[in-house]
């Protein structure tokens, strides 16, 4: 056990992850020695940055936190702390149940936690992080909560309202990463498209990206968590004419049944939802879409279903996951549905549906053979360097395994001819008059 140490352990998605970067940097800045999901823990203190999505994410989360109630009590580790979504939702059924986490904090009270600790808060790196992705791409929040009233989820529950960060507060964090090394942004919000309505009175994403594309440095920026309904289109000329705006965009759709979207509180039809996905692939030719559907939500008929799996083989996404409703305490649905689906007809239709991607995504990855893709490096392996192009996303999408005849440096950017698949990840090299023998 090492004094003066802290292991932050951060579950659930990016959000969540910048928050941790947050919170560590203020650590760091305090004297203390910080390391975020170290393989085996060291430290004398562990701060969980807890999740509170679905039910898989909660049972995680809960594991994790009596794993190390388990090592507080046998004082492997002399401080514990729980902070984030789950925290911030359910902290005094947590108190009572595990009384050996010294306290719990919520998703924004997380600056007590250094009081607690004895230490100031430092309001000049109010914005800055320790980052804990590679060195050249960054996760950039540029809004917290959500004013939607999806019937599944419980997410406004914990984070509140929308509330839009100011662009010249954006635009600031996005100059001081870049003077860190930071060439890509990942941009991330609970819903992206909502940008701006709450602060300007109007949806603004398409403003905020032409500023933060005019930032020196900046060469790829990637869009996640678009909701498709009321799209601001006026976004889909600035995807088109600016060249460090990734053709990516990540808008989860959840259904295309009518009645579910009904039941689902989306505010979209069927007809609509496929309206602005041509719309959106004639405005940005060649962009690779990436959506979330649901399986299962209360009611789904096998007709509904089947829908769902005509919709996917119409639109042939790029990218596609999914995943099983559950039910979630407080949400719409709990309120009002009956969780009627048995879990082996949701993991039968989980199935189905991603056998019918699959063949899919196969195709569209095999149509990029011969073709020669800009690709930053990410990371260099024993038998190949890892890179992705502009359709992929870190941790989530598929990567580009470039052979390793040319000496190259993580964090930069190639041209690479892809030559081959290997089940979703693509097989590259350089062009031979790019090859340096190593």
């Amino acid at each position: 056990m090492q004094k003066n140490k802290i292991d932050i352990i951060t579950l659930g998605c990016s959000k969540n992850l910048v928050d941790s970067e947050l919170l560590m940097r203020q650590l760091v800045a305090n004297g203390y020695i910080v390391a975020h999901d170290p393989a085996e823990t060291a430290g004398d203190i562990v701060i969980i940055n807890s999740c509170g999505f679905i039910g898989d994410a909660k049972e995680e989360s809960v594991n994790m936190i009596l794993s190390f109630a388990e090592a507080r009590k046998k004082r492997y580790i002399n401080q514990l702390f729980v902070m984030g979504c789950l925290s911030e939702r359910y902290r005094e059924d947590l108190k009572t149940l595990i009384p050996e986490v010294d306290k719990f904090y919520g998703k924004f009270d997380w600056k007590q936690l250094l009081a607690d600790l004895g230490n100031p808060y430092h309001p000049e790196l109010t914005n800055e992080r320790m980052l804990t992705t590679p060195s050249h791409y960054a996760y950039l929040k540029i809004a917290e909560g959500c004013d939607r009233s999806c019937a599944f989820c419980s997410i406004p529950l914990m984070t509140g309202n929308y509330q839009s960060r100011k662009m010249e507060e954006i635009e600031n964090e996005v100059r001081s990463l870049v003077k860190q090394g930071v060439k890509e942004f990942q941009l991330i919000a609970q819903d992206l498209t909502y940008y701006g309505k709450d602060l300007y009175h109007r949806y603004n994403l398409s403003e905020l990206l032409q500023r933060i594309s005019d930032i020196a440095g900046v060469e790829w920026i990637r869009l996640h968590y678009a909701y498709p309904a009321h799209f601001p289109v006026d976004l889909l000329p600035v995807m088109r004419t600016r060249d460090n705006i990734c053709k990516y965009l990540d808008v989860a759709l959840q259904h295309s049944s009518d009645a579910v979207l009904k039941r689902m509180r989306r505010n979209i039809t069927r007809q609509e939802t496929i309206h602005l996905l041509h719309t959106i692939r004639e405005e940005v030719p060649g962009i690779h879409l990436r959506t979330t559907l649901m399986v299962g939500f209360p009611g789904e008929t096998s007709e509904e279903f089947a829908e769902l799996l005509d919709f996917v083989r119409e639109m042939q996404f790029e990218r596609l996951g999914a995943f099983a409703y559950s039910e979630e305490e407080g949400a719409y649905s709990a309120q009002h549905y009956k969780d009627s689906i048995s879990a082996k007809t949701k993991q039968q239709r989980l199935d189905e549906l991603m056998r019918v991607q699959e063949p899919i995504a196969a195709k569209i990855q095999e149509a990029k053979i011969g073709q020669i893709l800009k690709v930053i490096i990410d990371r260099e392996e024993p038998d190949f360097y890892i890179g992705r192009s502009e359709y992929d996303s870190p941790e989530i999408d598929p990567e580009i395994l470039i052979d390793k005849n040319a000496l190259l440096t993580v964090g930069e950017f190639y041209p690479v001819r892809i030559t081959a698949t290997q089940s979703y990840d693509l097989l590259g090299s350089l062009p031979t008059h790019y090859s340096h023998t190593i």
